[in-house]
C-alpha cells in the first residue's frame, strides 16, 4: 500500500532509509497505574500530555518506554492538518523513518478517553494492532477514530496553544508524504516529568 493510499493517521510502510535503532529501554522504569505527565519542548513551543496508565497499560508502557529511551528527540511533526490532528514520532529530521520496536496490541475502546479535542492517541497502519512510535494530538473532536478502532490514552494538559500553532504551519508534499510542514515542526525532548500527579 503506498502512502497516498492511507487514512492521514496511519503511518505510512516505505517512507525512505530507516536511521539507526534506538537505544535500549531503560528497564528500571516500574509500571505503575498512576497518571504520568510528559513535557514535550518543539521548536514552536512546549506543552505537557497527562497519560493514564491504569486504563491503557499497554499503550502508555510503550509510549513511555520510546520517551524514557529519548526516541522523540529530534524527531518531527511530519502531517500536520489543521482541523482535524499533528501526527509526529516516528520520523528524525531528515525525514528518515526511525527503527522503533514491535507493535502493540490496540486498546481503544477499554477506558474513559475517546478522540477529543486535545487527547493523545496512537497512529497506525491499517490493521488495529499496529501502533509502534508515532502518536498524534486531535486539533478537534474526531469521534470517528474511536470506531476506527484509533486508541486515545491522555490528553495536553498544558500548552495547547502549542498544537494550535503546530497545527497552522502550511503544509506541502515531502517524500511522497502529504501534509508535511514546509517548515520543520521538531520535537526537541520529550521527558517525563518527575512531579506527575
Amino acid at each position: 500500500m503506498s502512502e497516498a493510499d492511507e487514512t492521514v493517521t496511519f503511518q505510512g510502510k516505505d517512507d525512505g532509509p530507516v536511521a539507526p535503532a534506538t537505544p535500549e529501554v531503560d528497564e528500571s522504569k516500574k509500571a505503575s497505574t498512576t497518571p504520568v505527565l510528559v513535557r514535550f519542548e518543539t521548536n514552536l513551543g512546549a506543552f505537557v500530555v497527562k497519560v493514564d496508565p491504569e486504563n491503557y497499560p499497554i499503550t502508555c508502557r510503550n509510549f513511555l518506554a520510546y520517551v524514557d529511551a529519548g526516541f522523540y528527540e529530534d524527531t518531527l511533526f511530519h502531517r500536520v492538518i489543521s482541523g482535524f490532528m499533528v501526527q509526529g514520532g516516528g520520523f528524525d529530521t531528515e525525514m528518515r523513518r526511525k527503527e522503533t520496536r514491535g507493535p502493540i496490541q490496540n486498546e481503544s475502546g477499554l477506558g474513559p478517553i475517546r478522540n477529543t479535542r486535545g487527547t493523545i492517541a496512537m497512529a497506525r497502519t491499517s490493521a488495529p494492532d499496529s501502533a509502534t512510535s508515532q502518536f498524534y494530538i486531535n486539533h478537534k473532536d474526531n469521534a470517528f477514530l474511536d470506531d476506527g478502532p484509533y486508541c486515545a490514552f491522555g490528553r495536553v494538559v498544558e500548552g495547547m496553544s502549542t498544537i494550535d500553532a503546530i497545527a497552522k504551519e502550511r503544509t506541502t508534499v515531502r517524500r511522497g508524504m502529504r501534509d508535511v510542514p514546509e517548515e520543520q515542526v521538531i520535537i526537541r525532548s520529550a521527558k517525563r516529568v518527575e512531579d506527575s500527579p
